[in-house]
Formats: C-alpha cells, structure tokens, sequence
C-alpha cells in the first residue's frame, strides 16, 4: 500500500467523538500514516481533545466538549491529514523478549505443534524469526497487539476460550501473536511464556513499547526463566533493545 492510496472515512461517534477509518487492513504504512496524522492531530488540538485512540486502520478523536458543528471539525481534520509530515522519521526500537517454549510453562504447545503438523523446535524458530511491528496496546493495560506471525503458524481461536491464562502467557490467535500481561480468560493458543512485566504503574512508562516499534522473540532455557523471574521480581531487569 502507498501513502497516495490511503483514503479515510470520517464519522460522526457520539457526541464528544469523531472516527476516522481507513481501509480494513493491517498494513506497516497505513500504521506509519496514522501515526503522524495522530501526532498532527494532537499538535493542533493541544488541550481541546481528550485523547486519539489508534488501531489498526483507524482513529477515534474523542473531544473535551460537544461537537456543535461536526461538518466544520471533520474539514479540519481532513486538512491536518496533509500536515507536513512526510519528510519526519518514526522513532522506533526494537525490544528482544525472552520467551520459554517449555511444555511445563506452556502445556498447549505440544497439541498446537501438532495440529500444525510440525515438530516443538519448527514452531518457536518460526515463531522466534520475524520482527514483529507493535500496532496498537489494548484489551489489557500492557497488551501489544503484533503484526508479522509466520503464516504457517496462523491458526484459529480456540472455540471455547480459558477461563484464565497466566501472566506472560505468549500465544498466537487466527494471523496474530502477543503476550497476556496478566492473569486473564483468552481463546488464544499459549506456546510459551515471559518472565518479564509488559504493564507496570511504578514505572513512568507504565508499558515499554509505543506503536511502530518492534519486538523479537527470543528462545530461553526454562533456568533462564526462573532467574529472569528473580531479577523482574526484585527490580533489577534490563530490558534488551535499540533504537532502530
């Protein structure tokens, strides 16, 4: 997809909100474009907006007041889409995590390994290869919702969900893959877990990674898990990334 071929839908959403939809896709531009229309947005808005939620193809604009003239807010907007931002650069980072594909921290991996037809090892290194994109955080404080899962590993949710999956949880649903950050009910299929936090209030980011950054999968021993999980524990964890 390329910029030029982007075309956005705007739409009135409640009283106090405004929904602006781009094509149904996820795609690495279309991401890259709403992001800079976002930061445009919030640049001009400053005090008067709320918040500008992102997903994969859209924004949702929710306003500190009334919208009185919808028309009028809907013309701005589609001016502040042709800010001047194609020459600014996206500031990401790639952040390595350690994952442990053990049957005992992930008992689901061997069923899902053979329902894909392939052996333990086939499935952590295709799913430990790509680099995958941060799009969105939602559903859970913390959760990241990734872009980039093999498609040999893409397999359907599960038809009745867990009643609860444990923190760390790393899993994979239809064409994505992301981390529970906490203990919560999912129909994801789990293949491995993380010793690290993905949302903590102390931290003054509570999450680490921001939309258009990258996250890499790396494979540890389930002795590494227990001693990442000591250092997590007690504060001491360093998260492995640079800025891309």
């Amino acid at each position: 997809m390329k910029k030029s071929e982007i075309k956005f839908q705007y739409k009135r959403y409640g009283e106090h909100a405004i929904l602006i939809q781009g094509p149904s896709k996820i795609d690495e531009i279309l991401l890259e474009t709403l992001l800079f229309y976002k930061k445009s947005i919030e640049k001009f808005y400053d005090k008067l907006i709320v918040e500008v939620i992102l997903s994969y193809n859209s924004l949702l604009i929710y306003y500190a007041s009334t919208i009185e003239d919808v028309y009028s807010e809907v013309l701005t907007l589609k001016s502040l889409f042709f800010d001047h931002f194609d020459n600014q650069v996206l500031k990401k980072r790639l952040w390595k995590i350690p994952v442990c594909y053990s049957v005992s921290l992930a008992p689901e991996l061997s069923s899902f390994a053979a329902n894909k037809s392939m052996n333990i090892d086939e499935v952590i290194s295709l799913h430990t290869t790509p680099l995958y994109t941060v799009y969105f955080v939602g559903f859970l404080p913390g959760f990241l919702y990734l872009g980039g899962l093999d498609e040999k590993l893409i397999t359907p949710r599960k038809s009745t969900p867990s009643l609860k999956l444990e923190k760390g949880s790393v899993a994979i649903g239809g064409n994505q893959t992301g981390v529970y950050p906490c203990d919560s009910p999912g129909g994801w299929h789990v293949i491995g877990r993380t010793p690290i936090n993905f949302f903590d209030l102390n931290e003054g980011k509570p999450c680490f990674a921001s939309s258009g950054d990258k996250v890499q999968f790396v494979s540890i021993k389930e002795s590494e898990y227990n001693d990442l999980s000591k250092l997590v524990e007690t504060g001491n964890y360093l998260f492995e990334s640079h800025v891309l």
